[in-house]
Parts: C-alpha cells; structure tokens; sequence
C-alpha cells in the first residue's frame, strides 16, 4: 500500500479516503514527512516560511452553547462575563496598530444579546478608522448567532457584512467535522453541515477563508480523515480556503478535562501537519502552530509539510483561559524561522507577500513579548443591548 500511496504522490494523484487513513496508522514518521515535503514543495517551491503580525482579541466571553471543550465562555450574569462596547474594539485596534499589527483575528462568544448592527459598525469602523488593520473577523457558529438574533440568512448575513468591508473569515469553530464527535462536544453547536454551509456562502461571495481541526479529544483516525475529506471537497467547490490550520485540545479548566487530562503529543501533532499536506492537494497553505504546540515543535513541523508560522499574536485569551500561554515578538518569529533553516518572509491575512527578510533583517515593527492585559471599568462594559433569544445556540 505504501508503494502505491507514494507513486500517487510523486505523480500528483489525489490520495482516496482509505489510502490517507492507512498513512495516519501505518506509516512511520519520517516516510509521512517525505512525503508531505514531496507536496509541500510541489505547492510552494521556495524554501520560505510566511508569517503574519497579528493579534486576536475577543469582544464577549459571553456564550450560550457550553461545549465542553472551552475553558473561555462565562454566562450572562457571571462576574467576569464581559461585552465591549464597538468603541473600545475600535481603540484596542488602534492601538494595537500603533504596535505594528496588520491583521485582527476577532472573535467573542455567541451571545444573543448583540443586535446586527454591532457587527456591522464593527466592520465598517475598523476599515474606515483603522485602515492599517485587516479585520479577518468572525467564526462560522458566530455568523450563524447573527442570523437567528436578525432574522437573516447566512447568506443575507455574510451579504452585509461584506458590504461593511469584511473579505474574510477565520476557520473558528470546526473542531473535528464529525458529527459523531460533535455530538460529544458540543451538542447544542450544530452539525459538520452547518459549518460547511457557512464556509460555502462565503466563498460563494469571494470571501477566503481558513479551516480548522481540533484534535486530541474525543476523535478517533477515522473522524481526523473525514474532517480532511469534507474541507477538501469543499475546496473543489469554489477554492475559498487560503490555509489549514490544526491544533490540539487545551484541556486546562474545561469540562472535558476529566475525561482527557493531557495534552495530545508533539509526535501527534507533526502526524496531522503530514497527512493534511499529503491529503489536501488543493490547499495552497499549512500552518505550524508554535502558539499551540511550543516553538520547538513548530520550527518541526516546518520539516513536515508546514510552510507558514501562523501569527505573533499580541493578545490571545482563549487557550489562556485554559492555562496554556506561549508568547513571542516579531524578532524571535524571524529567528526562529531563520534558525529553522528557511526564509522568513511576513504575509498579509491573504497571502500576499510584503517583505522577505535576510540574514540580520527584521521587519520595522518591535512588539514586546509580554501579553497585554486590557481591562475596562465596569460602567464601561457595554450594558444595553437588547436581549433577543433565539432557538438554536451556537459558540466559537
């Protein structure tokens, strides 16, 4: 079997359902690196590795869908459930484009008390008032909370938000596109199809898109092989997907914690960047996560079919509301790139390239390696939204 998946390979043939499970359980690491490289190379032949100056706020840890898996969400009412106001997003984007950031991964709980409109003002006023900043805003489950709080579809949804000046959207919410594990979950977030069909309407409207998986939970190899299959199907559709990015379950203050106390390996991990390059023939990118994994283990994974670093990531909550933090600058992104043995070269949110950097240069931006810590009053917190209650409940 072997034999014939790397004939496949080396002859830029698309790997069937069965022969990419049989590589996941069969194939030894270093056979499943070559081959990945193999890809990686055909996709990308320059031996450079992107990465993009970013940060991910959130605007609400206000959820009402509880997956088991999110140490993040707090319910309306809870001490340190917060909203913010479109104003004082509005501030921390500037600010942090002060800072050098491009690009703001933005990202809240469902929270049915937030009309529309805020996500429209959002969009609009960042691209009006921090033209700097690329707003690659919003997961599937979140535009999903838009419609049922408007009334909209998803296509009327993703319509108006692009009218505001949105282009693309995170990959948030996937998890693993199996239903059989969903259910475990996240019961009350929906169905593989539901994210699916978000995915869809946007590429159908030009957007570009990440997807995401994450692993180490619940999951077994044949539901990480399905996850693949229907992103990939996907793509053939409409080509919407710029990059795939994994990362492992963060166990720390969830719920699941119980049932899955430890961290998924970085073995496991350089497992999942293969067989996704292998597998995904038709994404231009794969991602290597040093936030998620640890430095060491994404400079790795760049050997493994990786050809992008992800993000800086100036502020990040999610993973640290489960007790996971990594942090890094500018400068020891590119280094680390660099030491890795490739090309450091800075990106946009679409992959454009904006500067490759050589031996001993950097790009101008300098931000500090320590995670802000941004809090507003309690009578700043945004308070009088309308309260409008919606059927079906959905999370990032």
């Amino acid at each position: 079997m072997q034999k014939k998946i790397k004939t496949k390979i080396n002859s830029a043939e698309r790997l069937t359902r069965e022969e990419g499970l049989w590589l996941l359980q069969n194939a030894s690491l270093l056979d499943l690196a070559e081959l990945a490289e193999t890809v990686r190379y055909r996709l990308n032949p320059k031996r450079r590795v992107t990465f993009v100056i970013d940060s991910n706020p959130n605007y609400t840890n206000i959820c009402n869908v509880d997956c088991i898996f999110c140490a993040f969400y707090r319910h309306e009412g809870d001490k340190d459930a917060y909203t913010y106001s479109v104003d004082q997003m509005i501030t921390r984007f500037k600010a942090a484009a002060k800072r050098g950031v491009r690009t703001v991964l933005l990202q809240g709980g469902v929270n049915p008390a937030i009309p529309f409109e805020y996500y429209t003002e959002m969009v609009r006023r960042t691209r009006e008032e921090v033209p700097e900043i690329h707003p690659h805003f919003f997961s599937t489950s979140e535009i999903i909370g838009m419609a049922n709080v408007s009334s909209l579809s998803i296509p009327q949804v993703l319509s108006r938000l692009k009218e505001a000046g949105l282009n693309s959207i995170p990959g948030g919410g996937a998890e693993i596109l199996s239903d059989k594990v969903k259910k475990k979950i996240s019961n009350k977030k929906g169905t593989t199809a539901d994210w699916l069909n978000v995915m869809r309407e946007a590429h159908k409207l030009g957007y570009k898109t990440t997807a995401t998986m994450m692993y180490g939970h619940l999951e077994k190899d044949e539901d990480i092989i399905e996850h693949l299959s229907v992103i990939r199907d996907l793509q053939d559709e409409y080509h919407g997907f710029t990059a795939y990015i994994p990362w492992s379950f963060k166990p720390g203050n969830t719920p699941l914690e119980k049932i899955i106390p430890t961290y998924a390996t970085g073995t496991r991990y350089l497992q999942m960047i293969a067989i996704a390059r292998i597998f995904l023939d038709n994404f231009p990118h794969i991602q290597a996560s040093w936030f998620s994994e640890g430095k060491k283990i994404g400079q790795i994974a760049l050997n493994f079919g990786a050809d992008d670093f992800g993000g800086v990531l100036e502020e990040e909550n999610v993973h640290a509301s489960a007790n996971f933090v990594h942090t890094t600058s500018v400068k020891e992104t590119v280094d680390l790139i660099r030491s890795a043995g490739y090309t450091p070269a800075e990106r946009t949110t679409l992959y454009d390239i904006i500067a490759e950097y050589g031996e001993g240069e950097y790009p101008a931006a300098a931000i500090d390696t320590a995670r802000l810590d941004v809090h507003f009053g309690a009578s700043e917190i945004l308070t009088s939204l309308p309260i409008i209650r919606s059927q079906t409940s959905e999370i990032v």
